[in-house]
């Protein structure tokens, strides 16, 4: 492509707007981006760390690689599950146009209506669910959050703080993709089959607190038939009377864990997870077990829910043949045989035969007997198997639907095992119906005499159903308690358990039980009701099967007295009994005759074969031709004298696809041959294959030489099975003609050959093995020979490419071992062309043969529908050639010539033509982005210019060399600059595809060579991009010393919407670049279709763009109506200025017509396409041309814009009104996360930008530019690791060992203990007890640990020595123990010493995001005291400091290398110092102990290089308790700086949940501190502001002194303040001599709310019996009443004294 420069096209109003852009753009602000530094060294750094500690604590590397293995499995099963949901949700968008383009897709990934000729497509009732299906979410959202999310927390104390936070069922409904009705069972009953496909994007996610532990589900898959039952019918309304749901077969399920589930994806866990969910949806959704809803009263429920089978199969298993032999001996090296056992399952049941020992043809012999529950839809599933020490071998399975042998009675064949080699399985089965009476029963037992098996399970003659419905009157426990009965039912040695009816006497269980019966005149029925423990026994009855057989129809149904038990107690049962009875009288003459044979003769109507037949090419719409057309430029590899003179070539070609070769022609002595041949090949499977093409040089002496590139057309030819393009296919076809002969085949005929019925028996008398050969033209193909039999059957599909349908014949020969001639077959393809869609499925008779031998098979005709049916019978298709490499004159002369030639001859007229409305263009049309590439600058490039011969080092001139694919780039050069800054901008129009690569290559402009300075890759151009949309940052310069590189890259993927035309527009005026480009406002995709009617000699039109840009293509073979197919693609920069020009000239110097497009008329019309017929300028009136063209607008970075002019008259906007406006662009796609404040900005011209893909909010500003980050998303935030606080109570020590020696050691002496305390980085001293065995230190430690930390605490005593101190013991706790326990009071004994303990309280304090615990937390502080002075902190603060913005420059002039300290009472934590910039980014975290929120602040300082003051920011935790969840995010002005300079933190407050404030009321609280005053009060306060009412209870008092040696008769006296009357003074009841009194008395007050903000309540504790020298107040106390007249409030103790009135808190 050549683009050219346009610059000087401008107008002078663009070139100042440029000029405006380019001076803002010069004045940005320099620095790297520091989050991409540490994203890329936290990478490295957690890949690396396993090693590290694996390393060093010495584990094994069969641990690492054991984990490596389990992380990749769990990966690879978890994109796997992903991509599945994926495509089921995109096949579920759009279902019926997938399954016509994907036809040949397995059968059971198709929708049943598809494979089914009787399963009816009801797209009403999915529109029905469509629009039902949010209200199903909102029910099933409020029935997890309202019912099941309570029930599932009163189940378990560890799930108390379980809770759904978000339930979304998501926007896809459950489809029923089709239903079948089956109408040949009982009339009673309505009998629907409807195949369920759930793909939907549901989302739930569910939250334990407790343990801070996430899980959840988003997307779910589900698929399978499910068989709903309408019975009974009854003659009122709702007509039916239940409804009976139920899976024949385990339907599909997937399921897409997040949170902590996703290690449920792991390999062996995730098929573990997904079969216990498919066990519970079993247990109650999958046959034998039904979901029943009753619709009316009075049903029995449980005959609904287990009703009686429709009827038994007797299978023989009787013997194998030709099984795979998988037992091998001597290492392989010798062949066994195996040890085959069979595998048997219907539904639930399931039967191992036993294994016979080496042998390939076992003879089992063995009879099994199964319920079937539903006919049509289960089946008899048979698996054999090789039996092994180890892992047994697969030898083949087979199936069969048991609705066959219900029709046939008895089904005596042998059964081909599939997914093997060979082997075949001979099943005799029989059909047994259920007879409601005993006419049979004698006959059934003596049959059943006759009837050997070598498993020794008897055969039954009857089943018996038992109906367990309810009892009542129970007995009662021991103890008079209510039981939790459940039932035993046993029937000779064959017992089943009930369900458990918890604490009742009168349980209801609605449960049915299955059994077979041998001989029912002898056997009976034993029940026994037990208490659930199945120890004491409720009562039991006895039911003999003879009583079942004296009643009619053979059903018991009544109340039973139950034995050993109570008086009243009875229980209900309906003993159902059925005959099997085999109707032999069904069976037909031949079929019964033939039983004993073990042959089933019933001859199929119609071939069966595979749902993939006929459609391997329909699946990817067509035949692969491939047209071999020439060769270029080849090497010659021929010699000539020694080598002396270089030859030619003799060039030839393999072509290999599909397991086919073909072979061209060799090309004597020619190294530009032409060989024109043809070749055509039919592909089974398109995925994966390839097309391998290899040029040699052919020689005669020695191998042949590899060679050069060749040209070569592709060409899929679609099919389809309409006839009526079959003419102009034929026609076109005779006027083409390849060097090799090849002939285009005109269709695609493909055979089902099944099988043979009455084929004649050799001469010899012996049954023959007989093949099949199919013949057309040239090709043959062969079946398989089967075994000996006069019906031999193959199943096997071939396929041929035909020539001409009219003439073709496909020939069938039948031969005994491809030797002995038994039939044919002739089948003209002619008969096909008159068939419904092109098919023939019949019986056909053999010629030659026996008069009843025959063949079924089915032939089906495709014919090719390729685009060449647009052309007329006297044009030729458009053939891609190559053309000699002549200069363009030379050309155009020789096509002149060439042309006058031809014009000579008579050119025919086409009779008709038809033509397409619309253009046809490929499926990956204007799928193309732009990407967009700005080079801004570079730092510390190499130095490369030296002076006075090297003596001194000089600079660069650096240019830029940018590759992307094939496009290339080249930069100005910046003379002299090491830190060059080039502001260029490069656009280039690409598909994304893997292994892109962009290329940025350095260099150092010289007179002679250019000097290398250094490159940078980035290799995956769709991952690091295309999916980041924006990415702007440093990157280093590989290949050299020093040197790296700035760039900004921008996918800007494309849209058919102009809403934000004008904005872009606006956008180009604000941007400009030194190299005077102008970004892209669209992308115009142009599509040259066709022709039609031109004048004489066209050949070729040539897309010309007003800028310059053309396109050149081939000439067109002659013709008026000329094809090209081709596709183009521009920039468009105004589209409203710009204009498509079209010139179509002969032999590029003859105009024959031209088209003017104005793009602004692509802006008028729907999705910007404007697709039809145009007609030509400078033509003939009917000349046209059909084009597409398309018009998409960039979707980049800066397209979703909205502008605010902020002046002084407008600062007024709010936040609120911008947010609003901002959502408004995309309300369905766009998050807002963090506000943006727009404070101190007057005349700033500032377009906000959102980020879809990440969320995050960019504001572009005219100066300076600004990128604001969310300082910590919630959303990665990770409640399992929060930080919480160690509390470490050392309290007391006892039994120390005594270290102190006097008198040189003849006298014990004592020790001076003190103890050292090791929690990871953190260490604490006690002080020092001196002289004392049994010191008591009684002080606290905190530190702030990880709740997720594997840390050991650390404790060691030491007796302190003036020289080096004595040891007195050790013991390590395990902090995990300690987060479990969260509060352990316990003595520690002290290891590796002879004695001593330690008195400890370790508490693990959780946080909390509630201030409501303040109040409590602060009153702590002030009961406890420690003799190390420490206080308990009320809460933690976690900061999180991200960067700052426009901080102030250094008084050198330089930027800053800003660091921050922060502050918070006593702690102090310093950042990293950042490079110099004005723009710092630090993203580090801190954490400090608050111990009053409501006095403290946290104070950071900002410097540079910790001596020069930057600014400052002062942050009040009084403001963090009153901010949502106590959370600060934003960015904060600095004071002392800039007015525009700022800081992002995120400041967060978590307050201590410590389990020592429920000791406070309970008065058990460890190390408390004395009382400050003379006692304690307890209150409660509230006020109704509906009554007006203030209610004061006083409850008790504790610790009171005593004045005087005397006891205390005390009361207490409250009184409202200021108002001193008597009308407000109350007082309590006196309690003598007691020290802590209990009152427990209630006085209420008439106060107005307005009135009692103002008010107090003043307590006073006083002593009835006091002197005249004693005071008669023990202690009072003063209580503001504003916090509590909106609530309740308990108070706790107060303190209080004469003296000092302390308010409470």
């Amino acid at each position: 492509w050549d683009f050219k420069d346009t610059g000087p096209d401008r107008s002078g109003a663009e070139e100042n707007a440029l000029s405006n852009l380019r001076a803002a753009e010069a004045s940005k602000p320099k620095g790297i981006s520091a989050v991409a530094v540490l994203w890329t060294f936290g990478k490295c750094l957690s890949a690396l760390l396993p090693v590290y500690l694996a390393g060093y604590y010495r584990v094994s590397t069969s641990l690492l690689v054991c984990g490596m293995m389990v992380y990749t499995g769990w990966k690879h099963a978890r994109e796997a599950k992903e991509e599945r949901l994926k495509s089921a949700i995109q096949l579920l968008d759009n279902e019926e146009e997938h399954t016509w383009k994907r036809a040949s897709t397995i059968k059971r990934d198709l929708p049943a209506w598809v494979n089914f000729p009787d399963v009816e497509k009801v797209e009403w009732l999915n529109k029905v669910l469509q629009q039902v299906w949010p209200f199903v979410g909102q029910y099933l959202e409020k029935l997890l959050i309202e019912t099941i999310a309570p029930s599932i927390r009163a189940s378990s104390a560890h799930l108390q703080t379980l809770n759904f936070t978000k339930v979304d069922m998501g926007d896809k409904p459950m489809k029923v993709v089709g239903i079948k009705a089956h109408t040949e069972n009982d009339k009673g009953q309505v009998l629907l089959d409807l195949y369920i496909s759930y793909v939907g994007n549901v989302e739930i996610n569910v939250e334990v607190k407790r343990y801070f532990c996430k899980a959840g589900v988003k997307g779910i898959q589900l698929h399978g038939m499910m068989r709903v039952i309408l019975e009974p019918l009854i003659g009122d309304v709702p007509i039916v009377g239940a409804v009976t749901m139920f899976f024949i077969r385990r339907p599909k399920l997937d399921i897409n864990w997040t949170g902590l589930t996703n290690l449920l994806d792991i390999p062996g866990l995730n098929v573990m997870s997904d079969s216990m969910i498919m066990d519970a949806i079993a247990s109650f959704l999958v046959l034998p077990n039904r979901l029943v809803v009753p619709l009316v009263p009075g049903l029995h429920v449980a005959q609904l829910r287990c009703p009686l089978p429709r009827g038994v199969v007797r299978i023989h298993l009787l013997e194998a043949q030709n099984l795979a032999a998988k037992d091998n001996y001597v290492k392989g090296v010798m062949a066994g045989l195996s040890d085959p056992y069979a595998i048997l399952r219907v539904g639930p049941q399931t039967f191992t035969s036993k294994h016979i020992d080496n042998t390939d043809s076992p003879k089992w012999g063995e009879m099994y007997e199964v319920i079937v529950h539903e006919v049509p839809g289960q089946e008899l599933e048979v698996e054999v198997y090789d039996k092994d020490t180890d892992k047994d071998d697969f030898l083949g399975r087979t199936k069969l639907d048991l609705g066959i042998v219900k029709r046939s009675i008895a089904v005596d064949d042998w059964f081909t095992l599939k997914e093997t080699t060979s082997g075949r399985v001979h099943f005799k089965l029989e059909w047994l119906a259920l007879q409601p009476n005993t006419e049979q029963l004698e006959q059934v037992l003596k049959r059943n005499e006759s009837v050997t098996s070598k498993n020794s399970h008897p055969p039954s003659s009857a089943i018996l159903v038992v109906y367990l419905d309810k009892a009542e009157a129970l007995p009662m426990k021991k103890g008079n308690k209510e039981p939790n009965p459940m039932v035993q039912v046993s029937v000779q040695g064959t017992t089943k358990d009930s369900k458990i009816c918890y604490t009742t006497i009168n349980p209801e269980w609605e449960e049915a039980f299955t059994f077979f019966i041998q001989d029912p005149r002898t056997q009976e029925i034993n029940i026994q009701v037990k208490d659930a423990d199945r120890v004491q026994t409720l009562g039991k009855v006895t039911i003999p099967l003879s009583h079942v057989l004296k009643t009619s129809h053979l059903s018991l149904d009544q109340w039973f007295q139950l034995e050993d038990s109570g008086t009243a107690s009875r229980i209900y049962i309906n003993s159902v009994l059925r005959v099997l009875w085999l109707d032999e009288d069904r069976i037909s003459a031949e079929v019964s005759s033939n039983l004993a044979a073990g042959v089933s003769k019933q001859l199929p109507m119609q071939a069966s074969p595979h749902p993939s037949f006929a459609t391997e090419v329909l699946k990817y719409n067509g035949l692969l031709r491939i047209h071999l057309l020439a060769g270029q430029n080849l090497i010659p590899k021929d010699n000539l004298m020694g080598g002396m003179v270089k030859g030619k070539s003799d060039p030839y070609v393999k072509i290999n696809i599909g397991g086919e070769t073909f072979t061209s022609q060799v090309i004597k002595g020619n190294l530009n041959p032409t060989w024109n041949e043809m070749y055509e090949v039919i592909l089974t499977e398109l995925a994966g294959q390839e097309l391998h093409v290899e040029m040699f040089d052919k020689d005669m002496d020695m191998k042949d030489d590899f060679m050069g590139r060749v040209h070569m057309v592709l060409e899929w030819v679609p099919t389809s099975s309409e006839p009526d393009g079959l003419d102009q296919v034929l026609q076109f076809h005779s006027r083409q003609s390849y060097q090799n002969k090849a002939v285009p085949s005109a269709g695609l005929l493909f055979v089902y050959v099944e099988q043979a019925d009455g084929l004649p028996v050799k001469k010899s008398g012996k049954d023959p093995k007989v093949g099949v050969e199919l013949s057309l033209r040239e090709m043959s193909r062969k079946t398989t020979v089967c075994d000996r039999t006069t019906s031999p059957k193959w199943n096997e599909a071939f396929y041929f490419p035909v020539r001409d349908p009219r003439q073709d014949i496909l020939i069938l020969k039948l031969s005994h071992s491809w030797t002995l001639p038994i039939g044919s077959l002739i089948v003209p393809i002619r008969e096909l062309l008159s068939e419904p869609d092109l098919v023939l499925d019949q019986w056909f008779h053999l010629d030659g043969a026996s008069p009843e031998s025959q063949i079924l098979l089915r032939t089906e005709l495709k014919v090719g529908s390729s685009k060449l049916k647009f052309f007329t019978s006297v044009e030729t298709p458009p053939v891609e050639t190559i053309v000699p490499t002549l200069p363009l004159d030379e050309e155009v002369h020789k096509v002149k010539e060439t042309a006058l030639e031809e014009d000579q001859e008579e050119e025919l007229e086409s009779p008709t033509v038809s033509l397409p409305p619309h253009s046809s263009p490929d499926l990956t049309f204007a799928s193309e982005g732009l990407l967009r590439l700005i080079l801004l600058e570079a730092q510390s490039l190499v130095a490369k210019d030296t002076i006075m011969g090297g003596l001194k080092k000089g600079k660069s001139d650096p240019y830029a060399k940018i590759s992307i694919g094939q496009a290339t780039f080249k930069s100005a050069v910046v003379k002299e600059n090491l830190n060059p800054v080039w502001n260029e901008m490069y656009e280039v129009v690409l598909r994304p595809q893997p292994g892109q690569v962009v290329q940025v290559e350095l260099f150092d402009k010289d007179m002679d060579n250019d000097d290398f300075l250094g490159r940078w890759l980035m290799y995956e151009l769709i991952n690091n991009v295309c999916k980041s949309i924006f990415l702007s940052q440093w990157y280093s310069l590989n290949d050299v010393k020093s040197g790296r590189l700035r760039l900004i890259l921008e996918w800007v993927p494309t849209v058919s919407s102009n809403d934000r035309l004008e904005q872009v527009m606006q956008l180009q005026s604000l941007q400009p670049y030194q190299n005077k480009t102008v970004p892209s406002a669209a992308l115009l995709f142009v599509y040259m279709d066709r022709a039609h009617l031109l004048p004489n000699n066209v050949f070729i039109p040539s897309p010309y763009h007003l800028l310059s840009l053309l396109y050149c293509r081939q000439v067109c073979d002659r013709s008026r109506s000329p094809q090209w197919s081709e596709a183009f693609h521009f920039q468009v920069h105004d589209p409203n200025e710009e204009m498509l020009i079209v010139k179509l000239s002969s032999a590029w110097d003859q105009p024959m017509g031209s088209l003017v497009l104005p793009v602004r008329q692509l802006l008028s019309e729907p999705q910007l396409l404007l697709d039809q017929w145009m007609p030509l300028d400078g033509a003939l009136p009917e000349s046209k041309i059909l084009l597409r063209a398309e018009l998409k607008v960039g979707q980049h970075l800066h397209a979703q814009i909205i502008s605010f002019q902020l002046t002084t008259e407008t600062l007024t906007v709010s936040e609120e009104e911008i947010i609003h406006t901002l959502c408004a662009l995309n309300n369905e796609q766009f998050k807002l996360y963090t506000v943006v404040k727009i404070r101190h900005l007057v005349k700033y011209y500032i377009p906000i930008v959102l980020l879809m893909t990440d969320f995050y909010v960019h504001c572009v500003f005219s100066s300076p530019v600004v990128s604001v980050h969310p300082a910590h998303p919630e959303a990665k935030h990770d409640t399992s690791h929060s930080p919480g606080v160690l509390r470490i109570h050392l309290l007391e020590a006892k039994n120390l060992i005594a270290k102190d020696n006097l008198m040189g050691g003849m006298v014990k002496g004592k020790s001076d203990p003190y103890v050292k305390i090791n929690i990871g980085e953190n260490s604490f001293k006690s002080q020092v007890i001196k002289e004392n065995l049994n010191p008591t230190w009684n002080e606290m430690y905190e530190v702030v640990v990880n709740g997720r930390s594997n840390q050991d605490i650390k404790f060691e005593a030491f007796d302190k020595d003036i020289d080096s101190d004595d040891f007195l013991g050790r013991f390590t706790v395990q902090l995990n123990e300690v987060i479990r326990s969260q509060y352990t009071d316990q003595w520690f004994t002290l290891k590796d010493v002879k004695s001593g303990q330690i008195h400890l309280i370790l508490e693990w304090v959780p946080t909390v995001s509630n201030s409501a615990r303040v109040e409590q937390v602060l009153q702590l502080q002030t009961l406890q005291s420690y003799q190390n002075k420490a206080v308990p902190s009320a809460a933690l603060l976690s900061v999180y400091l991200e960067g700052a913005h426009s901080l102030p420059l250094k008084k050198s002039g330089k930027e800053p290398k800003a660091g921050v300290e922060l502050v918070l009472g006593e702690t102090t934590y310093k950042t990293k110092l950042c490079d110099r910039s004005t723009d710092p980014q630090w993203n580090e975290s801190f954490y400090f102990l608050v111990h009053d929120p409501k006095r403290q602040m946290l104070v950071a300082k900002l410097s540079s290089g910790w001596d020069e003051p930057i600014g400052a920011l002062v942050i009040t935790l009084k403001n963090l308790l009153a901010a949502p969840q106590l959370v600060l995010d934003q960015w904060f002005p600095l004071d002392g700086a800039l007015p525009e300079s700022q800081i992002l933190l995120r400041a967060e407050l978590k307050i201590l949940n410590s389990k020592m404030v429920d000791m406070i009321d309970s008065g058990t609280l460890p190390c408390t501190a004395p009382a400050p005053g003379n006692g304690q009060v307890k209150l409660s306060l509230s006020y109704s502001s509906k009554e007006r009412k203030l209610v004061v209870i006083v409850h008790a008092c504790r610790g009171l002194v005593s004045p005087s040696k005397d006891s205390v008769d005390s009361y207490v006296s409250i009184m409202l303040l200021p108002d001193k009357s008597k009308a407000t003074k109350k007082k309590t009841a006196v309690r003598k001599k007691d020290l802590n009194p209990e009152y427990n008395e209630r006085f209420e007050y008439d106060l107005r709310e307005d009135e009692a903000r103002f008010r107090r309540l003043s307590v006073s504790v006083k002593n009835n019996s006091a002197s005249f020298r004693s005071p008669d107040v023990i202690g009072q106390v003063s209580v503001r009443l504003h916090p509590y007249t909106a609530l309740s409030v308990l108070s706790p103790y107060i303190y209080g004294n004469q003296k000092t009135t302390i308010q409470a808190m």
